[in-house]
């Protein structure tokens, strides 16, 4: 009998440590949900979905003593949108005026400036502007500038502090946004002030360095957690040990040597990020490792929390569990794991790796607040490309542009606009006319006149559509955002270019599945010149390529946006003086999108256009100025995005010993 109760007593016992274990060690790792914040709403931080199971972890309107929220001050709600920012004077769209430095300021400061002045969004006329930006000194003697000329109480200011606080006169007292550096929620206005990200002072302007991940997969007997500690340090906490004597401070007990300060973290999966604001700035170098954020109740907000849905790259745990979040860690499945880090190097690449990022983020989050409804999906933000390479002025839905269709289970319309460029000495391209409106998928024929000699009165009779636009004798009008273009896909020529129609069928099929990317018949690579220190490119023929010239390619008309509306002026200009740069700058633009090379397909006979790299191209090397165009583009970017390849995609049976009957692109053999 005594043997039976003891039995029983053991039974209830297990059951309800079982119980704890699964009400108070995995639920702190709880899936969140975040709202889009509306101007005014309570903070960005995500909804917990088992609030009916934990309301003290989980509802921060009733605290318990022993876990005190972060406390909101009063004067956090006093602004919003809708009563401190007058959208009238946006009728042009984001206009952005920068007040000059008034005092000594530091390079950074000073390139920062230019950018914003030589950007769509720059302005020299405060009447004209939208929002007036006023950056906060950088320098440790620059202290606080005195109020603005126009300042008028703050209204359609922008006070923009990359380093430091802002000075209190704006974000205290005037009507001015504030977007500084991991603000405090207790003085941070959901749907008004914008967070950014703790940029140290080495940050770089433009480009920046990639993500860490492949330097930091971690292999089995490696750290699966790190530890922020003092002094910039990161200590590893090794998988098989108890996460035991860890105090209040997050340090870790005896175990291996901590790193030095200012290094990145250890080759670990996790990292623990304490709660405290003066621990930000470690959140950006761990995401920069690939390493999973594991922030401890922080009561900063996060950076960007408006538009990026943070609860697919980091971890939010409640500090009143440290002990069982290593145990917790390590139940986490590989899939989900993964998806956490790669999100990582994503957000990393599009909004943090440059301080030019930075800022092109928060104007483009106080942008879409002009319509009332973002303009830009929660998944334009929180999916390759990014919100930045997705103009909204293109569209306002995802299907339309070329990067989503594999997420969204959708494929290209199955037909594409011809568009020519008649350049000197302005012969109409006959033959090339009739065989593209020979393929069973043109819908129109667009001829972009560009030469000094009139227009001819008679174009041969076609199938499809031929309307003749008047270019302005300028390269770079080729890839211009034509009204007249009807569909996605774009087959860019040259009047020189000689292809059969089996070729455009061919190569028309292969861009179907691969819309992202430039499908072109003629290639050219890029090369690092030891002997220049610099870069140059050729259009020899090799195995290898970079590019492919769009004297024939297919691409998606996206592209012409954003080379239009998003390329630097001066980009655009230097394709325009030196008309070979033009391939090199289309292909820049599509590789710093897609990170993808181009791909190349054949052709029976090699096109006249192909000795040249760019329309009136005067041979097979390039002009004198064009290994430094190259050069320019590279450091405008501030990298080098194109991506080698040696991938060609050919059609079935293609040169097969084989009856020609049996082939269905017969013509790409021909002699």
């Amino acid at each position: 009998m005594q043997s039976l109760k003891r039995k029983s007593l053991w039974v209830a016992l297990s059951a309800s440590w079982l119980l704890l274990v699964l009400l108070g060690v995995f639920p702190f790792l709880r899936l969140a949900v975040p709202p889009r914040p509306q101007p005014g709403a309570s903070p960005g931080w995500p909804r917990w979905l088992d609030a009916e199971l934990l309301q003290s972890f989980s509802q921060p309107e009733e605290p318990t003593e022993d876990a005190p929220a972060c406390p909101r001050s009063p004067h956090g709600g006093r602004c919003t949108w809708g009563t401190c920012f007058d959208t009238s004077r946006c009728r042009d769209g984001l206009k952005v005026f920068v007040y000059p430095a008034a005092g000594p300021t530091s390079e950074m400061h000073h390139q920062v400036t230019a950018s914003l002045e030589g950007s769509r969004y720059g302005t020299s006329s405060p009447a004209e502007a939208c929002l007036l930006l006023f950056l906060s000194s950088d320098t440790p003697t620059g202290g606080c500038s005195p109020e603005p000329p126009h300042w008028n109480s703050g209204s359609n200011h922008l006070v923009l502090s990359l380093h430091s606080a802002p000075c209190p006169w704006a974000s205290q007292l005037g009507r001015a946004m504030v977007a500084e550096a991991s603000p405090k929620v207790d003085t941070f206005r959901p749907g008004f002030d914008v967070a950014l990200p703790l940029l140290p002072e080495a940050h770089p302007l433009r480009g920046g360095a990639p993500g860490q991940l492949w330097q930091h997969s971690p292999q089995p007997g490696l750290a699966l957690l790190a530890v922020a500690e003092k002094m910039g340090r990161w200590r590893p906490a090794d998988v098989h040990s108890p996460p035991v004597g860890w105090d209040g401070h997050c340090e870790q007990d005896s175990g291996a040597e901590p790193t030095l300060p200012g290094e990145r973290p250890p080759n670990a999966t996790f990292c623990l990020i304490p709660g405290h604001r003066t621990e930000a700035w470690r959140f950006l170098q761990a995401l920069q490792a690939g390493c999973i954020p594991v922030l401890l109740s922080p009561c900063w907000e996060l950076p960007f929390s408006e538009v990026i849905d943070w609860t697919k790259a980091a971890i939010i745990v409640d500090d009143r569990l440290p002990l069982q979040v290593l145990a917790a860690l390590q139940e986490m499945s590989p899939a989900r794991v993964l998806a956490l880090r790669q999100q990582t190097q994503f957000l990393w690449d599009a909004y943090f790796s440059s301080v030019e990022k930075v800022i092109w983020t928060t104007l483009e989050i106080i942008q879409d607040r002009f319509f009332g409804a973002p303009t830009h999906p929660s998944l334009l933000w929180n999916s390759p490309p990014g919100a930045l390479l997705a103009r909204p002025t293109f569209s306002l839905s995802p299907q339309e542009f070329p990067f989503y269709h594999l997420q969204l289970g959708s494929r290209p319309e199955g037909r594409f606009s011809t568009l020519i460029w008649v350049g000197p000495p302005g012969q109409a391209p006959l033959k090339l006319i009739q065989a593209v409106a020979g393929s069973q998928h043109c819908a129109q024929i667009l001829v972009l006149w560009s030469s000094d000699r009139p227009v001819p009165s008679r174009w041969p009779e076609t199938a499809v559509p031929l309307t003749v636009i008047e270019g302005r004798r300028k390269v770079s009008d080729r890839f211009f955002p034509y009204s007249a273009i009807s569909t996605d896909a774009i087959l860019s020529l040259d009047a020189h270019t000689n292809l059969s129609t089996s070729e455009v069928d061919f190569a028309f099929s292969v861009w179907q599945s691969f819309p992202e990317r430039m499908v072109g018949f003629l290639t050219c690579s890029h090369f690092w010149d030891e002997a220049r220190g610099g870069w140059g490119y050729t259009a020899e023929m090799a195995n290898e390529f970079s590019m492919v010239l769009s004297t024939a390619a297919f691409y998606h008309r996206y592209y012409h946006t954003l080379f239009t509306h998003s390329l630097p002026k001066a980009l655009r200009t230097m394709a325009d003086e030196a008309p070979t740069c033009v391939d090199v700058l289309m292909n820049f633009l599509v590789a710093a999108v897609t990170k993808l090379p181009p791909i190349k397909v054949p052709y029976g006979k090699q096109p006249l256009g192909a000795v040249a790299l760019a329309p009136g191209g005067p041979g097979p090397e390039p002009q004198p100025s064009a290994p430094d165009c190259i050069n320019q583009m590279a450091a405008e970017f501030g990298h080098m995005p194109l991506v080698s390849s040696r991938v060609r995609l050919d059609p079935v049976l293609f040169k097969d010993p084989v009856s020609v009957q049996r082939k269905k692109y017969r013509s790409l053999e021909k002699p």
